[in-house]
């Protein structure tokens, strides 16, 4: 396995992140076999292991904790804050109120005494930057986190972040947490050459594009759409939408093209992840062993030029195939009232 800097922090990272969100009730319920994954997953050179407060409404941070017992010290811990944790007002949010308050649930539940990433689950519109930075700003001298950084943010929101960072002298986000694969390469545009920009590190989730890639969803073949992945998101697999057309016909080109190298099209979507330049890690979320033996094994793929240039001609740069795989949206763009001047009030005379 081999290992790369977060970021400007100096903590060394494997360039496969474990990622959590499977173990616990939405995925593997029995707490000792995803112990038993992580301790494989560490067993094999992984020494960075990613979570969040919501996966499975904390279970998974519990899972982890009992995990990471005698072998904290050696392992680069990352959870998350931001999504509702309960009914009620101010259960969620990027608010001082509410991450003072979340960051010692995670503490509690991780059964640890700091955790080393603090990252912001999405944007907080109704939350001023300056409230989010200062708070955590404020962990970092307390010593509960060692870094913080953000998740799903558009590039725009990172740099605000970054000059607010820097006139207020608070510390910055230090990395950026975005969705990216082989057919939804929208980050490519500006969110990553920003964070090469900002000597941001990038943790890079959904390589797969939730399942998508797996190898099992093939085009005029029938797709299961009420078990798994699918039955949460069916809309990304369901080829009788018409946008996910081009989706479909980008797979088997994908396929071919792997086949065409002797690789899996998992360890294909993996390889192409962790050869751009701005990818400091690639957060992979198994659910059973044999899913965590699969990712690993294409962990040595090479891919040359000759691979990477054949998947821009399948897939351009910076192209999202389907906007729905690009998974967050900002406001901006899906509250129709930010985008409509009053009716009155929308024509030129």
């Amino acid at each position: 396995m081999r290992y790369r800097t977060l970021g400007g922090t100096g903590i060394e990272v494997s360039v496969h992140c474990l990622g959590t969100m499977m173990f616990g009730a939405v995925g593997n319920p029995d707490h000792e076999d995803s112990v038993r994954i992580i301790h494989a997953a560490l067993d094999q050179g992984i020494n960075f292991v990613d979570t969040a407060d919501m996966y499975s409404t904390g279970e998974s941070e519990e899972i982890v904790g009992k995990a990471l017992k005698g072998r904290r010290d050696d392992v680069v811990l990352a959870t998350k804050v931001h999504f509702p944790m309960g009914e009620g007002r101010n259960r969620g949010g990027n608010s001082r109120r509410w991450i003072t308050h979340e960051v010692e649930q995670s503490l509690r539940r991780l059964d640890t005494d700091w955790i080393d990433l603090y990252q912001v689950h999405r944007p907080d519109p109704s939350t001023d930057i300056e409230e989010t930075l200062s708070v955590l700003t404020d962990l970092v001298s307390q010593g509960k986190i060692r870094a913080f950084g953000c998740s799903t943010f558009p590039a725009e929101e990172i740099v605000e972040a970054y000059h607010v960072s820097e006139r207020r002298g608070f510390g910055k986000f230090r990395t950026e947490q975005p969705p990216y694969s082989l057919i939804a390469r929208g980050i490519e545009r500006s969110l990553l050459p920003t964070a090469q920009r900002l000597n941001m590190g990038v943790l890079t989730w959904s390589p797969l594009a939730s399942g998508f890639l797996s190898g099992k969803v093939r085009k005029n073949q029938p797709v299961d759409l009420t078990t798994g992945r699918a039955a949460l998101t069916p809309f990304r697999f369901d080829p009788s939408i018409p946008s996910n057309a081009a989706k479909f016909d980008a797979l088997e080109q994908l396929v071919e093209l792997a086949d065409s190298i002797g690789c899996t099209l998992p360890e294909l979507a993996l390889a192409f992840v962790v050869a751009h330049p701005a990818v400091t890690s690639v957060i992979s979320g198994p659910r059973t062993m044999e899913h965590l033996d699969g990712l690993l094994k294409g962990t040595t793929l090479t891919l040359d030029d000759e691979t990477l240039d054949r998947i821009d001609e399948i897939v351009p740069p910076g192209t999202d195939l389907y906007p729905a795989d690009g998974a967050w949206k900002p406001i901006s763009l899906t509250t129709p009232a930010l985008r409509r001047r009053p009716s009155g009030d929308r024509s030129a005379a």
